[in-house]
């Protein structure tokens, strides 16, 4: 897109000159139509890119586009050019507040002062969008990528129609390729009549739909979702986790997140963090479902929609957002930390700084047990002239006894582990499989799958 829309504004040639001759002209008459010079034709093309939210569109777009530079100095022509530019549709879906985000753009990009010119004077519509395409051309301004396209479905009546001619206008007379990403919201707005919808698939149409099921019986890691979640699994940082995922957690994580990478991260990343405070260790079924059901809310009604199939519900849906999610992780993030030992002066040694500041060293130093509380509360009471440089010695003295003593208490008399916390012990335990099954057939099809039960009908065909 970018080659082709530079081939009719080649500014070796003088088309870029006739170009910018002719949005002088419209702005001076205020009027898109008029040119100085014969009309050069147009070699741009545009792009509509439609997906649901969250599915990666906006972070796709930025990726590639990094690997462009924005600028580019000709020295030759004491001219700089700019590759690409990206903004957003305004919420009111105003052409003004449009051409307002356009300027601001180009601001940022070279330092001008397009808004106090233009921006901040009560220039009319028409005369901001000639405006606006002059400084498109005056700039050599490659591709225009307009994100949030699905906001003019929320403006007045008619608004859309008017802001998809201008596009048609960007594309047809002032030659700029226009990449066009929203949700599935946007594509009623290009199919209302036959020129708009060709427009938007002037250089072709993108579906980027979430990723897919895997059929039934193929190989799952051929496939897109087999493959991501198969690489997204190796980062987590628990302490049973196991090396490969199971089918079970794919196809749960698949029902729940319905493909939406978006989705699928947060639940992966709270599904973590649940596993950490809980003891539990591991990701497991019980956990990524009570986190859809606790921290996912908002989300439930676009899921069904996805799981339905039924398009007119999705694009009821497709704007899809999980309010505070951010927030919420973070907020684990701190449970989890203080579940970790980090001392709170108004809970333990009664607010005593030295306490609390020789505890801190201890347990960054690798020494956290239950038993360091109270070692350090008697060491204070025993010795409270002493400073922490001498007491530390102490402490340590006494706290390798202790973990000597209460090792050997653990070796005479085995651990007994109540029922509740059954879901803490290692996958491959009986007590952690009847905790995770919800009744007697989920047991035993867990015990079956572990190899823990004795099957007698191959026992019989073997001795046969």
């Amino acid at each position: 897109m970018l080659r082709q829309g530079y081939v009719g504004r080649n500014l070796a040639t003088g088309d870029l000159s006739t170009h910018i001759q002719n949005g002088y002209e419209r702005i001076m008459q205020g009027n898109l139509s008029a040119f100085r010079f014969d009309h050069v034709e147009s070699t741009a093309k545009s792009l509509a890119f439609i997906g649901c939210s969250g599915s990666g569109k906006t972070s796709s777009l930025n990726r590639i586009l990094a690997t462009y530079p924005q600028l580019i100095h000709h020295p030759e022509h004491n001219f700089t050019q700019i590759v690409f530019l990206k903004i957003d549709c305004p919420h009111d879906g105003s052409l003004k507040s449009l051409c307002h985000n356009f300027f601001r753009e180009i601001d940022s990009v070279l330092a001008t002062n397009y808004v106090k010119r233009y921006a901040e004077k009560r220039h009319g519509v028409e005369t901001l969008i000639a405006v606006m395409s002059h400084l498109a051309n005056t700039h050599a301004i490659g591709l225009l990528v307009i994100d949030e396209i699905q906001h003019l479905s929320i403006r007045a009546s008619g608004g859309a129609e008017k802001m998809l001619n201008f596009f048609v206008t960007l594309v047809n007379e002032i030659s700029i390729p226009v990449v066009m990403v929203g949700t599935p919201k946007a594509r009623p707005i290009f199919e209302m009549d036959l020129r708009s919808a060709r427009r938007g698939a002037g250089f072709g149409s993108i579906l980027w739909e979430p990723l897919g099921k895997p059929a039934v019986g193929g190989n799952i890691l051929r496939t897109e979702w087999g493959a991501f979640t198969s690489k997204l699994w190796k980062y987590q940082w628990l302490t049973k986790a196991s090396e490969e995922i199971d089918d079970e957690i794919r196809d749960l994580w698949f029902d729940l997140s319905q493909g939406i990478m978006d989705v699928v991260i947060k639940l992966f990343v709270l599904s973590q963090i649940r596993a950490v405070v809980t003891g539990t260790e591991r990701i497991t079924a019980n956990i990524l479902k009570a986190v859809y059901q606790d921290e996912l809310k908002p989300i439930h009604p676009m899921m069904e929609a996805l799981r339905s199939g039924d398009p007119s519900k999705i694009a009821r849906y497709s704007d899809l957002t999980i309010p505070d999610i951010d927030k919420k992780i973070l907020e684990l993030s701190n449970l989890l930390e203080s579940s970790k030992g980090h001392i709170r002066k108004s809970v333990r040694y009664g607010g005593n700084d030295q306490a609390i500041r020789l505890h801190n060293m201890l347990v960054d130093m690798g020494y956290e047990s239950d038993l360091l509380e109270p070692l350090i509360e008697r060491a204070f009471e025993q010795h409270p002239e002493l400073q922490i440089k001498d007491l530390m010695p102490l402490i340590l003295s006494w706290y390798q006894f202790s973990e000597q003593s209460s090792q050997a208490k653990k070796q005479r008399k085995p651990k007994s582990i109540k029922a509740k916390d059954w879901h803490t012990l290692d996958s491959d335990d009986l007590r952690f499989m009847h905790s995770q099954a919800a009744n007697e057939e989920q047991m035993l099809e867990a015990v079956q799958q572990s190899g823990l039960v004795f099957k007698t009908d191959r026992w019989l065909t073997s001795g046969e």
